[in-house]
């Protein structure tokens, strides 16, 4: 009888439990969120800005197309402006060969309505890629068969060690969250001379274009951030979504900010699967 009593009072227990929603929090005026990145490679300089969203807000996204952007080399005081395109609905460089320097210090000022902003980069010098190989692999646990690419190189810097990939398949990004591929040198670097390997089945035939970053340490900091955020399933062990930290400071007017400005140095191999051998 003891134990029948146990059981009712259990079973009890559960059909008292409520469901819980906690609100998320709301943006309630116009926020920008900055994307930008300023490098050594005039084809990837470019600063798109649109408006937040709320969490569970599926509606299309807004582009700001009235904003004065431009770029100062912090010693040389040179001044970069940059125009809005409407083709990639963003805004590059007004002279399209302007790129970043090894060793020059940059900041972005961006002005949009009564608001300022800005955020300051270092342009530091990339690492060495020595080689992409690949290797057929057949099916093994947790990993499909195909073409699997390794990366030599060598990083000899002793620090500011902040480096992201990005890998582009046939001519499409890899872009879903297990695809920010990120690595500082907490655990050393060595791995990268002895071969990195990327952690993608490629098939004969493919195209495949690596493209390695050296970043600063804040936008380092937004993109691991951000994966964490991405990888939120709002269980109950989840903590609450957050915005990413961002670089990006107010000068004047009353809007927050969010996003990122990226000073980098930017590495681009490519290989093309064409056998089973190396």
């Amino acid at each position: 009888m003891k134990r029948i009593c146990i059981i009712l009072l259990a079973i009890a227990s559960f059909s008292c439990q409520e469901e819980v929603n906690l609100p998320l929090g709301r943006i309630d005026s116009t926020v920008p969120v900055i994307e930008a990145i300023w490098s050594d490679r005039p084809f990837y300089n470019e600063v798109k800005i649109t408006l937040a969203q709320n969490y569970l807000d599926n509606t299309e996204i807004s582009v700001v197309k009235d904003a004065k952007v431009f770029i100062i080399n912090t010693r040389s005081k040179e001044v970069i402006p940059f125009r809005f395109n409407q083709g990639n609905l963003s805004y590059i460089p007004v002279e399209t060969t302007k790129r970043a320097e090894i060793g020059e210090s940059y900041q972005l000022f961006i002005q949009w309505k009564d608001n300022q902003f800005t955020a300051t980069g270092d342009m530091l010098a990339p690492p060495i890629v020595d080689s992409l190989t690949y290797k057929y692999e057949k099916e093994r646990l947790f990993r499909d068969e195909g073409y699997y690419i390794k990366v030599y190189g060598k990083i000899p810097y002793q620090e500011n060690n902040y480096y992201r990939i990005r890998v582009i398949e046939n001519d499409t990004l890899k872009n879903d969250r297990d695809d920010y591929l990120l690595f500082d040198d907490t655990f050393g670097l060595t791995f990268f001379e002895n071969g990195l390997e990327l952690n993608y089945d490629f098939a004969e035939g493919d195209k495949v274009r690596l493209e390695l970053y050296r970043l600063n340490k804040e936008p380092y900091d937004y993109f691991t951030q951000l994966v964490s955020l991405l990888y939120n399933d709002g269980g109950l062990f989840s903590p609450p979504p957050q915005n990413p930290d961002t670089n990006i400071r107010v000068i004047s007017g009353t809007s927050d900010v969010l996003g990122y400005f990226s000073v980098a140095s930017i590495l681009t191999e490519s290989v093309a699967i064409e056998g089973k051998d190396d």
